[in-house]
């Protein structure tokens, strides 16, 4: 099982404030259904949900938006763990819905996202943190200036894959391999991507980046 980082949010409530509700109890509580969990589902709940939710958290900037986000997605996995267990990955199938989930709930509030008709500008706290970590990380290799700001829109541009990643690793702190079980992909995937990710942002800067110049886990 994944050993997860500690994690603090902004008001400094640790990683214990993020616990997840009982997808089991939830759907009980439908009025007619009496729901068991298939052990394989109850295993993944426990490899996945901590950082599903982490990352629904970092992008709504609201725990209670985040809980019910992942509560609906799980719900749905549960309702539907025949069939998701028919994908090719489950792993990616589940971060496809939680993608989608996280994506409608900002439309809904009307909290600007990363879809084509969100805003180019970057102004949610997810995107600070973002600029923050990967400020401390890129800024021995790229010698990036000390104030983030010249990271927002550099970030913003990334392609999804490479912005998951980004959030995921830096900012959550997230293994390659971690991020590679979470997105359903190869660790030399979330390697290629975050590798990809520095150079289009050292591009965006006008800065060089050595080549060979491949970070430590």
């Amino acid at each position: 099982m994944n050993s997860f980082p500690p994690y603090e949010d902004s008001d400094g409530a640790g990683e214990a404030q993020f616990t997840l509700p009982s997808t089991a109890a939830g759907l009980n509580a439908l009025r007619g259904v009496h729901y068991v969990m298939p052990p394989d589902l109850e295993a993944f709940v426990d490899l996945y949900a901590r950082a599903h939710l982490r990352y629904a958290h970092t992008m709504l900037g609201d725990k209670p938006a985040a809980k019910a986000v992942v509560q609906r997605c799980y719900s749905h996995l549960a309702l539907n763990w025949a069939a998701v267990l028919k994908e090719e990955s489950p792993e990616a199938y589940a971060w496809r819905l939680l993608k989608q989930r996280v994506e409608l709930h900002l439309r809904i509030t009307g909290t600007p996202g990363r879809s084509a008709s969100a805003s180019p500008v970057v102004r949610t706290t997810a995107m600070q943190r973002a600029a923050r970590a990967t400020l401390e990380a890129l800024r021995r290799q790229l010698e990036v200036m000390e104030s983030p700001l010249g990271l927002y829109t550099a970030i913003a541009a990334l392609p999804e894959r490479q912005y998951d990643v980004i959030v995921l690793h830096y900012v959550l702190g997230y293994s390659s391999q971690q991020v590679a079980n979470i997105m359903g992909i190869k660790p030399d995937t979330v390697r290629g991507h975050r590798r990809s990710a520095r150079e289009r942002i050292a591009s965006k800067l006008g800065l060089d980046i050595p080549t060979d110049d491949e970070e430590k886990e």
